[in-house]
């Protein structure tokens, strides 16, 4: 175990676990930001740094799947309120070109009804270029 995720682990209780700025360890490891929530939609950023890079030098296709994840997750709970949590059921993604530097993903939650929330989200870079969109079923559960 890394030291990062093990000081992590002793300082998790004075962490909150559920709202906007809820304590997702593999996001901070990632050091995604959530920077905005409301009514079913979600902004979450990150800054690429050299160990979130592929063998192209460009942002890894894992870390864009997360951060449009993350933000397609804060969108279907923004949507409730953060009332319920929930998982991620089903995603697909298109990549349309390499990535440096900062990027931001905007969700948003397109329908759904109490039981699960259909969302989508886009990532661009800090030139505006679109990077990956992505599409998701996220399923509302009670909290654990």
């Amino acid at each position: 175990m890394s030291l990062h995720l093990a000081s992590a682990q002793r300082e998790e209780g004075d962490r909150p676990s559920s709202g906007p700025q809820r304590y997702v360890p593999f996001s901070e490891h990632l050091g995604l930001r959530v920077e905005r929530t409301d009514g079913g939609e979600a902004v979450v950023s990150v800054e690429l740094r050299p160990e979130l890079l592929n063998n192209h030098a460009s942002g890894h296709g894992g870390v864009l799947m997360t951060l449009l994840d993350s933000a397609m997750a804060h969108a279907a709970l923004s949507r409730i309120g953060y009332a319920r949590e929930v998982v991620t059921v089903d995603m697909h993604i298109a990549f349309m070109r390499p990535t440096s530097g900062r990027l931001q993903a905007q969700g948003r939650a397109t329908g759904g009804g109490r039981s699960v929330c259909f969302c989508e989200a886009t990532v661009t870079d800090a030139g505006g270029e679109v990077a990956a969109r992505a599409m998701g079923t996220f399923r509302y559960r009670e909290p654990t």
